[in-house]
């Protein structure tokens, strides 16, 4: 017999049906507690998720020891987010095993898919950044690579989003309230993170100056492990969350005095930080509880990453040798200085050789190119919460000013925009520039946003450093967003050239001579309506609003934010209505626009579009003339899984963020990997897109980067646009005289002011004639269906250079110094 540990994860003695009925029972009676005659659906999908994880524990376990044994250099993945999705038919697929699952659970009289449905998404994160990190974690894994994942276990997540009145309504996401199977507590892995106190200068016993952190207020940070099986099940890797502890858990004194809120007080404050993700800043207070939950993850992380290196070496000369950590934007942006303070305090390095081991360990990834999401933390906040880190971030700055100095003589300005200490105004630290100057390697996430990294918010840095910014471009992986969401599809796509390109994106170009092939198009078709249909159930059921599943879905799912622009996709809604009304005879292509995406709960612009839509809707579906020709859909909380649901059904992506603002982006991955055609501005990976599915296979439209970049520096007429468009201008008038807010007339003016006073930051009127004409084209288009077909699957065919394992792969052949 074999021993569980040494058994192949595919084992026939653990993996056919007869001995997956018998786990099932087992846990049900032994993990769950229930009897059979009692248990529930989520009963059964509690047991199932446990014997599904059974069979991940011996392929985790050998894989945490392969490492030791063969002392492999670990890329350590930092991110605030992790949109990890649900884990049982993303392990059942890795693992090979969801026929045997459900052929087991449908004799015990239960489907597999309304079992998959009670289990509750972990909210781990917000949006793109949070399922980048997702996809490239499972690649590691996928891959072989020794790639781990840190964040913090978010007990209420972000916030679960509901439409009262058209209005967003933020409730806790509680999406611990059953519990979570999938994670393994390790109470014996737990860090000190420390606040507040104060600073102490000394001469150590060989007379070097030396300081310490004193006096400091702690707080316990508790590791919760989740496996990450790759692909084939041979690679199990770990994602490592830490929920904070109090190091008092309860004064009995208050209690007996009956004072019972005093005496948790302590132990409530230091949970705070792990109870939300991304607490309003919107007051001083969120604005510290975020500054501390950063630091509270970052400090916890590194102790575990340290901590671990130190099993097996013991001079931290070599660490860059065996550690890679990469951090995911901003936010672990202070481990650079957390480092440094291990080093010179703790373990009593000197300066320059500190610093050489802080830079080839670190790199930085950069998500963004607007300046005002570029992280900045008021200099009193660091000195009051982090005051020894403070100290050595203004040493990092003065050497590296240093440097400029005796490079650049005299030029102060350069001096200015450089520093790691913004001085305008109330003094603040950039957290950008800490990671870049605390960083072997920074990268973009799509190449024309890594060419305006250089020539635009850091082009100092790149002419310091040539070569140091490069790109990465995004990837999402094949297993969540192709074969598991899109079975139909997938299927379909094996049946022709078999199964490799699950793991070899790139063979998907096997389909593209298939395109002209008519029965491969029609069984596209099939598979694509199918998709629709499910979808159109799904909305009538939760929304109320039946749907034509002939009509073009028109899709936007993403967060709500004015760059992105879903403000454009509503001015061509009512447009597009207000030329079924003034000609209610003329034929029009059917559409139905659905959009999803969460505003932040202190962005009240943002919160606005989102009630636009909502009021928009309301009075487009339910016009007797309009009729089924055209429908407005917004679904409330997207998710992974809902993403999972619209993505597969959708005809056309809108990708329409005002070029230069949107550094990747990912669901123009996913939607055009599924079949969607793309409309677009030449925006984020877009343009990677167009190189390689071609441009007449998607409708790109609008102002350039370096169009847009040249209006904001001569100036936009907007007045003379809307002027000169009477579509246009009646749009903008419908809305402003409150025709979809007849209870409140003026309740969108703060839009139409954004558009026409405001300036137009987002260039909308710029780019609004151009958008309708091209939305013109995807009418004519979709009413040609065998060619809209033939381009659909040029797009999937062409998609292979977007796979995560490709942008994994190039992470660690030209980052991490990591082979696969």
């Amino acid at each position: 017999m074999l021993k569980t540990d040494d058994a192949p994860v595919t084992s026939t003695a653990i993996n056919d049906v007869a001995a997956i009925k018998q786990s099932l029972a087992d846990h049900l009676l032994y993990s769950v507690g229930k009897d059979v005659q009692l248990a529930t659906s989520r009963d059964w999908y509690l047991a199932t998720a446990f014997a599904l994880r059974d069979r991940l524990i011996s392929a985790w376990m050998r894989t945490m020891r392969s490492y030791y044994d063969n002392d492999v250099k670990r890329v350590y993945y930092l991110s605030m987010e992790f949109l990890i999705g649900r884990a049982l038919s993303n392990g059942l697929i890795n693992l090979g095993l969801y026929d045997a699952f459900r052929e087991a659970t449908e004799s015990l009289g239960y489907d597999l898919d309304e079992l998959q449905s009670w289990e509750v998404e972990p909210a781990l994160g917000n949006g793109g950044l949070g399922r980048l990190a997702a996809c490239l974690i499972d690649s590691m894994a996928s891959l072989g690579m020794p790639g781990f994942g840190y964040g913090i276990r978010y007990e209420f997540g972000m916030f679960t989003q509901h439409v009262e009145q058209g209005w967003q309504v933020e409730s806790p996401e509680n999406w611990l309230r059953y519990g979570n199977p999938w994670e393994f507590q390790r109470p014996g892995v737990i860090y000190p993170v420390r606040f507040g106190g104060r600073v102490v200068r000394f001469r150590d016993a060989d007379g070097r100056w030396s300081s310490q952190w004193v006096d400091a207020e702690e707080v316990m940070a508790m590791a919760y492990d989740v496996p990450v099986p790759g692909f084939g099940g041979r690679t199990v890797n770990n994602l490592r969350l830490w929920a904070a502890k109090s190091t008092r858990e309860f004064n009995l004194k208050y209690f007996n005095q009956g004072n019972y809120i005093e005496a948790v007080r302590d132990k409530n404050e230091s949970e705070n930080l792990s109870k939300v993700l991304y607490p309003s800043d919107s007051t001083d207070r969120g604005k510290e509880l975020r500054f501390r939950q950063e630091y509270f993850f970052l400090c916890a992380s590194l102790q575990d990453i340290l901590a671990r290196f130190r099993k097996s070496h013991n001079n931290f000369d070599v660490l860059p040798d065996h550690v890679a950590i990469q951090l995911n934007d901003t936010h672990p942006a202070m481990t650079v200085a957390e480092l440094m303070r291990v080093l010179l305090d703790e373990h009593h390095y000197e300066w320059d050789r500190a610093w050489t081991i802080t830079v080839k360990t670190c790199g930085y990834t950069n998500h963004t190119l607007l300046p005002e999401a570029l992280e900045t933390w008021p200099v009193d906040l660091f000195e009051r919460l982090l005051p020894r880190h403070l100290e050595i971030v203004y040493e990092i700055n003065q050497r590296f000013l240093n440097g400029i100095r005796h490079r650049w003589p005299g030029d102060s300005d350069l001096l200015r925009r450089v520093s790691l200490i913004d001085e305008a105004g109330v003094r603040r630290v950039r957290m950008a520039h800490l990671a870049i100057v605390g960083s072997h390697c920074v990268n973009g996430v799509a190449e024309i946003h890594t060419d305006l990294m250089k020539s635009t918010i850091f082009a100092d840095f790149e002419r310091f450093q040539p070569g140091k910014i490069t790109c990465k471009t995004n990837g999402v992986t094949p297993r969540r967003w192709l074969l598991a969401a899109n079975p139909a599809l997938a299927k379909l796509i094996t049946a022709q050239i078999g199964d490799g390109w699950i793991t070899h994106l790139e063979e998907l170009h096997g389909l593209v001579p298939l395109a002209e092939d008519e029965d491969f198009r029609n069984q596209f078709s099939l598979a694509k309506r199918a998709n629709k249909a499910r979808l159109a159930q799904v909305i009538e059921q939760r929304l109320g609003v039946p749907i034509d599943t002939e009509s073009l879905f028109d899709v936007m799912v993403k967060r709500m934010h004015e760059y992105k622009r879903q403000l454009l996709n509503v001015l061509h809604v009512v447009t597009r209505y207000n030329r079924i009304r003034a000609n209610p005879t003329a034929f029009i292509v059917p559409r139905t626009v659905i959009i999803g995406g969460k505003a932040a709960p202190g962005y009240a612009m943002a919160k606005l579009i989102l009630k636009l839509i909502n009021d928009v809707a309301d009075v487009v579906n339910n016009d007797p003339l309009v009729g089924d020709r055209l429908k407005v859909v917004f679904v409330p909380n997207y998710n992974v899984s809902t993403a999972e649901l619209i993505i597969p059904g959708a005809n056309l992506s809108e990708q329409i963020s005002t070029a230069g603002t949107e550094a990747s982006g990912t669901g123009n991955m996913k939607l055009a990997l599924n079949g969607a055609l793309t409309i677009g501005t030449w925006d984020g990976a877009n343009v990677e897109i167009c190189e390689e599915v071609g441009e007449e296979n998607m409708f790109l439209f609008g102002l350039t980067a370096q169009e847009v970049a040249r209006i904001r520096r001569d100036g936009w007429d907007n007045g003379a646009a809307i002027a000169g468009n009477t579509e246009l201008a009646q749009v903008l008038d419908m809305i402003r005289s409150g025709y979809f807010s007849p209870e409140q007339h003026d309740r969108f003016l703060p839009i139409i002011d954004s558009l026409t006073v405001g300036g137009d930051h987002y260039l909308l009127t710029a780019d609004y004639e151009a958008y309708i004409a091209t939305q013109e084209r995807v009418d004519r288009l979709y009413l040609d269906p065998e060619e809209w077909t033939r381009k659909a699957i040029l797009n999937v065919a062409r998609m292979g250079k977007f796979s995560s394992d490709r942008t994994v792969t190039e992470y660690g052949a030209e980052i991490w110094n990591v082979k696969v």
